[in-house]
């Protein structure tokens, strides 16, 4: 642990960001202790679960700014609320859907709803003002959808400037890229934001069209997918264009397997369980450009996700 306190460093000089996924106000603690320079994905839905109706402005505003205060300085990146799918909150309007994956959630669902949207912004953009706070969107998969979220951010700027209340008018805005068509058009979304934050874990199952909770189909969301892994680089690739970061969020960011494929790709930040962080610092520090750059070439020639998940299995015991 007093080692994962310092800067995870290549041995070529390259920092890379190591950041924890949070759910609650309590995860801040155990995730600086396990050596996270801030929160590079904090879920807001947990904090709407187990209540009766949604957490009103002024109680995201406390929340933000006591997870803010306690990280110190350190980046806070709030994802806007990520509903539907798996996650179904009681007190807010849902209709059946056939397929729940495929339907209103994430901004989709925000965007539907701006009356419990934009308070949420709001609370972001207020405690802005005082801490380094990020906005990022989920289950961006249109131009359009983001565009309509811009254009409520500059409405909930324009609100809190005629109240005379303290916000950042030059907040940083990400999205999740979960979604083929976010990959597929990333060099247009990254346009509009600052950074790009791959979730793995969805990625994969909509690249591969198989839902990653049936067993059966386990060899189809197993890690290290070739369509996944060109996915990455190709969202690298459009981000670091325009200039935007790119962080991932996923499982495989917490996967030293992992590691030096995804620094090999261009990621510039890793984002994970904070239990994962000490051992991903350490095989960064272990690693450099040239290596990393060579592991990534190697497996971007590859076919098959279990001769990858092999080589990278292989290669992550010879670093033990």
């Amino acid at each position: 642990r007093q080692i994962a306190q310092r800067a995870a460093m290549t041995r070529d000089g390259q920092r890379i960001g190591v950041a924890a996924n949070i759910n609650t106000l309590a995860d801040v603690a155990p995730a600086l202790l396990q050596g996270a320079e801030g929160v590079g994905l904090f879920r807001t839905e947990y904090f709407y679960m187990g209540r009766a109706e949604p957490p009103s402005e002024a109680e995201q505003v406390a929340v933000f700014r006591e997870i803010a205060r306690r990280l110190d300085g350190r980046p806070l990146v709030v994802r806007t609320l990520d509903v539907g799918g798996d996650k179904a909150l009681p007190y807010l309007p849902m209709q059946e859907e056939n397929n729940p994956f495929l339907g209103l959630r994430g901004l989709r669902y925000c965007l539907e709803h701006p009356g419990l949207f934009k308070p949420q912004l709001r609370a972001a953009l207020r405690v802005g003002a005082e801490y380094p706070v990020k906005l990022m969107f989920p289950m961006v998969s249109a131009l359009d959808e983001l565009i309509l979220a811009q254009a409520l951010i500059d409405e909930a700027c324009g609100e809190l400037q005629t109240e005379g209340i303290p916000f950042d008018d030059d907040i940083q805005v990400g999205i999740m890229v979960e979604v083929p068509a976010a990959v597929l058009i990333a060099d247009h979304l990254v346009r509009l934001v600052d950074f790009l934050s791959i979730g793995t874990n969805d990625l994969t199952q909509y690249i591969m069209a198989a839902d990653r909770t049936n067993a059966a189909l386990g060899s189809l969301t197993q890690p290290f997918q070739p369509p996944v892994i060109r996915a990455i680089q190709q969202v690298v690739a459009a981000a670091h264009s325009h200039g935007a970061w790119v962080s991932v969020c996923g499982e495989w960011a917490g996967d030293t397997r992992a590691t030096a494929l995804l620094l090999g790709l261009g990621v510039d930040e890793l984002s994970m369980a904070a239990s994962a962080i000490p051992q991903v610092k350490r095989r960064i520090r272990l690693l450099d450009r040239g290596q990393t750059a060579a592991v990534a070439q190697e497996v971007l020639a590859m076919d098959s996700p279990t001769a990858i998940e092999a080589y990278l299995q292989h290669l992550d015991a010879q670093m033990e």
